[in-house]
């Protein structure tokens, strides 16, 4: 009996990052692509996803701290980034698609650096995106 306890618990513990992932037309609009200045607040380095959170002065002079959702910890480091990349302060430039619901959420397809280095944030290309399209 506890053989089949152990089972069960490791099949619903190893079914747990399934959940947690979305497919990208569930979250965010590709009608609505952005473009955002700012500062990195900070970077989490988690999986499935990480989340680049920054500060972005608006037009009006507000700061709104957005949550930029990127690849997973793997694709990152495959793509060119280190755990250092992404430090508090560091200005970027971050492209991509803002979440339905339209909070300062989004999904980001590509970050620029200050020094002009261009990154892509690991997450599937979308095929309307003549960027990607290759």
């Amino acid at each position: 009996m506890k053989t089949k306890l152990f089972v069960l618990v490791g099949l619903l513990l190893t079914a747990a990052p399934a959940w947690a992932h979305h497919a990208f037309a569930a979250e965010f609009d590709q009608s609505r692509p952005l473009k955002l200045k700012g500062t990195v607040v900070k970077w989490e380095v988690t999986n499935p996803h990480s989340w680049i959170h920054m500060d972005v002065k608006g037009d009006d002079g507000k700061v709104v701290t957005w949550m930029i959702e990127g690849g997973s910890p793997n694709n990152l480091y495959r793509l060119g980034f280190t755990k250092d990349s992404l430090p508090p302060g560091s200005e970027i430039v971050v492209e991509g698609y803002q979440a339905k619901d339209q909070s300062t959420r989004a999904v980001g397809k590509s970050v620029t650096f200050a020094d002009g280095r261009k990154l892509f944030l690991g997450l599937q290309a979308r095929e309307s995106d003549p960027e990607t399209k290759k």
